[in-house]
């Protein structure tokens, strides 16, 4: 039997499946947010967001975690599709926080994802009605990498989706100058640390701080491994392959739905091919769309080929976290 599935330039359109305990009509205007504070460090509290049908009745639950190259961003960003699909279906959705680097380093922001998966599957139950037996991650870009890593840590998910992610965190790609992003003007490290203080926060904010810049510093110069992680990759190769993915995987890893376009120049595609090749050693079920011509966030390329990955994506969910027919 074929476990995995590399598609390129044409996704594999599969039979819908037959989910279970969607919204009734009219119960989708009952959809509330809730937020919660999963674990507090010091002063700062470090929390989720809880969207869910408005009453007691246990929901599968998608997890969404945010991109930004673990320095920035948002657990309010939520993609629509996503929002709309547990809206429709009745799913829980939690988007979670986690601390930002370079404040935090990479050990940190592990044991954040870590504290906040134990923390849904011990008491997402009685706070908010989660069903801890179906839970599925989701995210993009440095959230696909933290998708990913939720596969080596336990309980573990029903199944994963990581949009442009990667396996690794000490490739060529970031320890090395960036030639895409060094087509852009220089950034000098005064420019790049300006105004940044040593208070670790979850979230950037539009009118804050640049951390866009500092990344931009990062890559152009080949620091964003030794910064974020606090580990040089030259010397510290061993401390770093806890936090890659790609190195970790086991015929227990959950079934992983990955799409990346050909052409990304911020995380190099190969990235969701070498998973590919490491699940289909390990016997692990997973899908692979890599699109021919779309970037970083799948943009550019085919439309109507990211269009049909990200329907797939949706089924992958449905087919997770709804109840299956009995057997005959």
């Amino acid at each position: 039997m074929n476990r995995g599935m590399v598609v390129l330039g044409v996704p594999i359109l599969l039979a819908a499946w037959i989910s279970g305990g969607p919204l009734a009509k009219g119960e989708e205007a009952r959809y509330s947010k809730q937020t919660y504070t999963y674990k507090t460090v010091g002063d700062l509290k470090i929390q989720a967001d809880v969207y869910r049908p408005d009453n007691a009745r246990p929901r599968p639950v998608l997890v969404w975690l945010h991109g930004g190259a673990l320095m920035m961003g948002s657990r309010k960003w939520v993609p629509p599709d996503l929002m709309a699909l547990c809206r429709s279906e009745g799913y829980c959705l939690v988007s979670a926080d986690y601390r930002l680097a370079p404040q935090a380093k990479l050990p940190e922001i592990i044991a954040d994802l870590r504290d906040f998966m134990q923390w849904l599957s011990e008491k997402g139950p009685g706070l908010f009605h989660a069903d801890a037996g179906k839970i599925v991650v989701a995210g993009g870009s440095a959230g696909g990498y933290l998708t990913m890593m939720t596969g080596i840590i336990k309980p573990l998910p029903k199944g994963l989706v990581a949009y442009y992610g990667y396996g690794d965190v000490d490739g060529p790609w970031y320890t090395t100058p960036s030639e895409h992003y060094r087509k852009q003007p220089l950034v000098s490290k005064e420019d790049a640390y300006k105004g940044m203080t040593p208070e670790v926060v979850t979230e950037s904010v539009p009118g804050g701080l640049n951390r866009g810049r500092l990344y931009l510093y990062f890559r152009q110069n080949g620091l964003w491994t030794k910064e974020v992680s606090g580990f040089d990759p030259a010397t510290e190769k061993n401390k770093l392959d806890p936090y890659c993915p790609v190195r970790n995987i086991t015929p227990q890893y959950p079934p992983i739905v990955m799409l990346h376009g050909t052409a990304d120049t911020d995380v190099p595609c190969q990235e969701s091919l070498d998973m590919a090749d490491q699940l289909k050693k390990n016997g692990v079920r997973y899908e692979l769309f890599a699109i021919p011509g779309s970037g970083h966030g799948l943009g550019g390329g085919d439309r109507q080929l990211v269009d049909k990955a990200m329907a797939r994506a949706r089924e992958f969910i449905k087919e997770m976290l709804s109840p299956q027919p009995a057997p005959r």
